[in-house]
C-alpha cells in the first residue's frame, strides 16, 4: 500500500507522464484544484483517489492497479481542454473522471470525441446533450430540478424567483423550468428574476444571473425580498461555486428566512456547507441523488472508509479534518465502479468496448442506492429532497426511487 500511495503523490504533483507499468492502467482526474470552483471540485479529486485506493486494495481492475494522473483545470475553461488533450494524447489514460461546470465539460467534449476517449461527468447539469464519449453519472434536470419544483408546487408555492451563475447550466436549466412552470399554470408575472426575448418575442433567458465569483448580492436580495412579500414565493438557486457564500450571507442579513422564502439549491451540498454559515441556511432545501444522512449500511461503510483513508493518506494538500460526503462525491465514486464493471464486462480497457458495455447496462449498489447505466449515457437512480439542518446536514423529507435520467426536456412542456 505504501508503494501505491507514493504513486498517488507523484500523480497529484503532476508526474503522471511516466509510462505506466504493464500491471497498471492510467486514469485521468480533471478537476479545478484552484480558482473559484476549487471550493467544490477539490473534494471530487479526494474521493476519486480514495476510490482508486479502495479498488486497488481489492485487487484492482482485471488484475491491473489504477494509476491516477491528476491535473488542475484551475477554473479556467480553455485550460480544461488543454489538460484533457494532455491526458489523452500524452498520458494515454484509459478513462477520465472530471469536470464540474457545464462550460468545462463543453470545453473538453470535442477533445474526447476527437480522440474517442471516455469521460465520466459527475455533477448535476442542464441536459440537452448526449455525447457518445461522455457518461453522465450526474443528475439530469428531471432528477433534480423538476422534482424540487414539484415539491414546492405541492407545498403551495405560487411564485418562483430564478437566480444563477451566468453560464450554460443555470441558463438552460432555468429555461426548462420556465417552460415547466408555465405548463403547471404559473403565470409569467409569478416567475421572477427577469426575462429576455429575441426579436421574434421568444423567451431566450429566464432568471437573474451573476458572474463566477460574484460577491455583491445586495440589490438581488432586495429584489427577492420585494418579490416574496406576498408570502407564497420561493427561490430556485443555480449559483455555482464560492459566490454562494456572499449570497446566503446577504439573504440572512436582509432578514429573509426559509419561513419567508425558502431557497432550493442545486449546486450546494454538504461539502459547500463547510464554507457557509450553516445556521443561516436552516430550513432551506436541496435536491440530490444522495445525502450524507442516508442511514443505509452501504453509506455508513462508505463514510467510515473515506474518513479512515483521509487520516492515513500521504497525498499532499488533502484536508483531513471536518470532511463530509455529498452527491457529486458519491456520483464520482459510483462512476469509477461503473467503469470497473464495464471494463470487466467488456474484458477490455479500450474506451469503445467499455462504452458499449455501459450502454448495454451495468449496475452498482452505491451509498445512495443502486445506480444503473442507460443506453442514453445517463443513470437510473434514487432522488432525495432534503431540508438543511444547523449542523450542515440534510434531513430527507421526500424521496423518489429509480428515476430514469432524461437529458432532453427543453420544449417538451410547452402546450401545442
Amino acid at each position: 500500500m505504501k508503494k501505491f500511495t507514493s504513486a498517488l503523490v507523484a500523480a497529484t504533483l503532476g508526474f503522471g507522464g511516466i509510462a505506466a507499468a504493464e500491471d497498471t492502467v492510467k486514469v485521468g482526474v480533471l478537476h479545478s484544484l484552484s480558482g473559484t470552483m476549487a471550493i467544490s471540485e477539490t473534494s471530487l479529486r479526494d474521493i476519486l483517489l480514495f476510490t482508486f485506493d479502495e479498488i486497488n486494495a481489492a485487487g484492482g481492475v482485471m488484475g491491473k492497479k489504477i494509476e491516477p494522473v491528476v491535473v488542475d483545470g484551475a477554473s479556467d475553461w480553455p485550460l480544461f481542454a488543454e489538460k484533457a488533450e494532455q491526458l489523452l494524447a500524452q498520458d494515454k489514460t484509459a478513462v477520465t473522471f472530471g469536470c464540474w461546470t457545464s462550460v468545462s465539460r463543453k470545453s473538453v467534449l470535442p477533445v474526447y470525441e476527437k480522440y474517442n476517449g471516455l469521460l465520466f461527468y459527475p455533477v448535476q447539469y442542464e441536459g440537452e446533450e448526449m455525447s457518445p464519449n461522455i457518461f453522465y453519472t450526474a443528475e439530469a434536470v428531471n432528477q433534480q430540478a423538476i422534482p424540487a419544483v414539484d415539491f414546492l408546487l405541492e407545498d403551495g408555492y405560487k411564485k418562483f424567483y430564478l437566480i444563477g451563475t451566468d453560464y450554460v447550466y443555470p441558463q438552460t436549466t432555468n429555461l426548462v423550468l420556465f417552460e415547466y412552470l408555465l405548463s403547471k399554470g404559473i403565470p409569467v408575472e409569478n416567475i421572477g428574476g427577469g426575462l429576455r426575448k429575441d426579436a421574434d418575442g421568444e423567451v431566450i433567458s429566464a432568471g437573474n444571473y451573476t458572474p463566477f465569483g460574484h460577491s455583491d448580492f445586495q440589490q438581488i436580495v432586495a429584489d427577492i425580498k420585494k418579490f416574496s412579500a406576498s408570502g407564497d414565493a420561493c427561490v430556485i438557486n443555480t449559483i455555482n461555486g464560492d459566490a454562494n457564500v456572499p449570497f446566503f450571507k446577504e439573504f440572512a442579513a436582509s432578514g429573509l428566512t426559509s419561513e419567508d422564502c425558502p431557497v432550493v439549491s442545486f449546486s450546494l451540498s454538504e461539502d459547500e456547507f463547510r464554507s457557509l454559515p450553516a445556521k443561516d441556511l436552516v430550513g432551506h432545501l436541496g435536491c440530490w441523488t444522495y445525502f450524507m444522512s442516508n442511514e443505509s449500511e452501504a453509506n455508513k461503510k462508505f463514510i467510515a472508509d473515506f474518513q479512515a483513508w483521509l487520516q492515513k493518506t500521504e497525498v499532499p494538500g488533502i484536508v483531513k479534518e471536518n470532511r463530509v460526503t455529498c452527491s457529486p462525491m458519491v456520483l464520482s465514486y459510483n462512476g469509477v465502479y461503473l467503469w470497473k464493471a464495464a471494463v470487466e464486462k467488456a474484458k477490455s480497457f479500450e474506451p469503445e468496448k467499455v462504452m458499449a458495455a455501459l450502454k448495454s447496462g451495468v449496475s452498482f449498489d452505491g451509498p445512495g442506492g443502486t445506480v444503473t447505466s442507460q443506453s442514453n449515457h445517463h443513470l437510473t437512480k434514487n432522488v432525495y429532497i432534503g431540508e438543511t439542518l444547523e449542523n450542515g446536514q440534510f434531513s430527507v423529507i421526500k424521496s423518489f426511487d429509480n428515476v430514469v435520467g432524461e437529458p432532453f426536456l427543453k420544449g417538451t412542456f410547452m402546450k401545442k
